[in-house]
């Protein structure tokens, strides 16, 4: 990182990063071309979980390379100023690389669901309409690298 002086080191902040953060921005490499999508996603124990269909670019693209990166922020703002070269951004981000693998098992794929309402719907009890469920595949995604950085906080 070139600022190391806004390199967030601590894994606790990481951690907390990847629970808060609403949105998660996977960046999937299509035959040398970056292809990005923003999604929701659940945290847990070194895997980021995602729902998809069965079918799409996505997964066409990881059927070909399993690798991604991802970039989660929290509280970003829009810094203003008199001068224009003094505008800015705070934020909190996270940028971490990862091996997807597809959860097409039933059960998992409830775990991994239960995972991500959690994060959006806390304390509340789910229960998912089987031929819904076997209509997606999740992405599992272990998190080999991750590094944060502050700005403006």
């Amino acid at each position: 990182m070139r600022r190391s002086d806004k390199e967030i080191k601590d894994e606790k902040t990481l951690e907390s990063i990847l629970k808060k953060a609403e949105f998660c921005r996977i960046a999937l490499c299509d035959k040398g071309k970056p292809y990005i999508v923003p999604m929701n996603f659940g945290y847990k124990d070194n895997y980021l979980y995602l729902h998809s269909a069965k079918e799409g670019r996505k997964i066409e693209i990881l059927q070909e390379n399993n690798s991604i990166c991802f970039e989660m922020d929290l509280k970003t703002e829009l810094v203003r100023s008199e001068k224009p070269c003094q505008w800015g951004m705070k934020y909190y981000s996270v940028i971490g690389y990862g091996e997807v693998s597809l959860i097409t098992d039933l059960q998992e794929k409830t775990k991994a669901l239960n995972n991500i309402m959690e994060k959006y719907a806390p304390n509340q009890v789910f229960q998912y309409d089987k031929d819904k469920v076997e209509a997606i595949v999740i992405l599992k995604v272990k998190i080999n690298d991750l590094t944060g950085k502050i700005s403006g906080y």
